[in-house]
């Protein structure tokens, strides 16, 4: 019997999450947790299966994620690109969809380092004249 599943990678800020797909009956597991348990907020939540909805996926995959760093906004993120990666890499024809959508551009955008000098990454200390 061959290999059936599928593996990906996606990481946002500081967040990597690690996916394997499988076929199955739509569960989709995130650190041995349940989607509904794992995020608080269904923003997180529509984010992370908006790639299998646009792609009109329901119920023919099990997904277990492993995800490490980072916040709840981070982590749904790169499980989001990870997802797309690996819809992408299991139909190519997906893929036209996928990119117009934006769901497989890596969101490089991550927290500026704070400078010597400085009270953050960019401000300056409170100039007093007296």
């Amino acid at each position: 019997m061959p290999n059936t599943d599928y593996v990906s990678l996606g990481r946002r800020k500081s967040a990597v999450a690690r996916l394997r797909m499988r076929p199955g009956d739509g569960k989709i597991l995130i650190n041995k947790r349940e989607l509904d348990n794992y995020f608080d907020r269904d923003v997180h939540k529509n984010s992370v299966i908006s790639p299998l909805l646009l792609c009109e996926f329901g119920k023919e995959f099990d997904i277990l994620i492993n995800v490490k760093g980072g916040g709840q906004t981070g982590q749904a993120g790169a499980i989001r690109l990870a997802i797309a990666r690996v819809l992408n890499k299991y139909d190519a024809s997906l893929r036209g969809k996928l990119k117009t959508a934006g769901f497989l551009t890596r969101d490089a955008r991550v927290v500026e380092r704070k400078k010597f000098g400085l009270a953050g990454a960019r401000r300056g200390y409170q100039f007093s004249k007296r």
